[in-house]
């Protein structure tokens, strides 16, 4: 009787893979006897050893010739820095993402696995805990992270009609902690205490980076596929996160809340557009129901992923998303809100003397 032959193991490229996700991927895919071969992509050599370095732009239509030989591409090279100028980190980010998605067509690759956020679902006081992995896409398109994650997932959705012999899967993270991790939701956790949005109270889920990797190990191997989330099981109730954190919660109206946010970041105050702030105080958690049929099981409780949150955080300080420095830095919850809100006062009032 005839044995079936075994599928030789995938050869598996990552790009951004020189620093931050890309880096921590590689490090754990290096020595895997699941893949036969790990080539990393990024415009500078890293540090990781046992693996192929090709050295070049991801944005370069060359990228084609570069990965021939490749059969899966984890495509982590992007910028989603928080102080990047808005304009140039989208541009940055879909054109790395339409490169790759035509080279990987062109040049033959069987799967792309890429990385957004779970934030594309939206976060709103009527939404369901959990978020199924099929639920729609409501978040509001804006010049924040959000906005490029959904640029991203629509250029996706157009390359799986125009390349249909290649397989995408998108893993969607809860809320990232970990190492080098700064994001309108880290930076909420640095604040004197949390706020909070009256009539509505958020629910915490977050992904700890190291079970990132693992999912992407996962789905890099073609475990899963299509739309996936990934987080750490269930939530926390706003009384536990305060109860961990040791933060006191303070209440403003939405009205308030949101009007502020949004003339603070229109004047450069804050990094973040005030669509940001649904984030930090209404519920957006995933139910993870792809990874764990596929076997997968996050090594992080949503309370060990947000004390490694706090632990990282000593030393720094911020209040509606915007980093506070120096003696600002001592400044109660309160009396740091009226700051950056007087800051803005200021800001107006040596504009409209400019325009005498």
């Amino acid at each position: 009787m005839p044995t079936s032959k075994r599928l030789r193991p995938p050869v598996v490229a990552v790009t951004g893979a020189a620093s931050g996700l890309g880096r921590a991927f590689l490090a754990k895919v290096a020595s895997s006897a699941d893949f036969r071969r790990v080539v990393a992509i990024d415009d500078q050599r890293g540090d990781v050893p046992d693996v192929t370095w090709r050295v070049l732009d991801i944005r370069d239509p060359l990228l084609a010739n570069r990965i021939s030989d490749v059969d899966v591409l984890v495509h982590l090279g992007g910028d989603y820095s928080l102080d990047s100028d808005p304009d140039e980190r989208r541009a940055y980010n879909l054109r790395a993402a339409q490169t790759v998605l035509t080279a990987s067509a062109a040049a033959r690759v069987r799967r792309v696995v890429l990385v957004t956020s779970a934030m594309v679902y939206g976060a709103a006081g009527d939404n369901p805990v959990p978020l199924a992995e099929d639920s729609p896409v409501a978040a509001e398109p804006d010049t924040g992270v959000v906005g490029d994650h959904l640029e991203i997932e629509a250029l996706v959705r157009r390359s799986l009609r125009s390349h249909p012999g290649l397989g995408v899967t998108v893993l969607r993270p809860a809320a990232l902690v970990g190492p080098g991790i700064d994001t309108v939701i880290t930076r909420h956790f640095e604040a004197p205490r949390l706020l909070v949005v009256k009539g509505s109270l958020p629910r915490w889920q977050f992904c700890h980076i190291d079970d990132l990797v693992s999912a992407l190990e996962t789905a890099a191997l073609g475990h899963v596929s299509g739309v996936v989330a990934v987080g750490s099981d269930g939530w926390l109730e706003m009384e536990q996160a305060e109860e961990i954190s040791g933060l006191r919660r303070f209440e403003l109206p939405a009205g308030l809340t949101f009007g502020t946010a949004q003339r603070l970041h229109r004047l450069g105050i804050t990094p973040a557009p005030a669509t940001d702030l649904h984030y930090v105080v209404y519920p957006w958690v995933v139910d993870c129901a792809a990874l764990r049929a596929a076997g997968w099981k996050p090594a992080w409780t949503n309370d060990a992923a947000l004390q490694e949150l706090l632990d990282q955080r000593q030393g720094k300080h911020a209040v509606v998303g915007r980093r506070l420095s120096g003696k600002d830095a001592t400044l109660t919850a309160a009396g740091a809100t009226v700051a950056v809100i007087g800051t803005a006062a200021i800001v107006r009032a040596a504009r409209r003397k400019r325009r005498v």
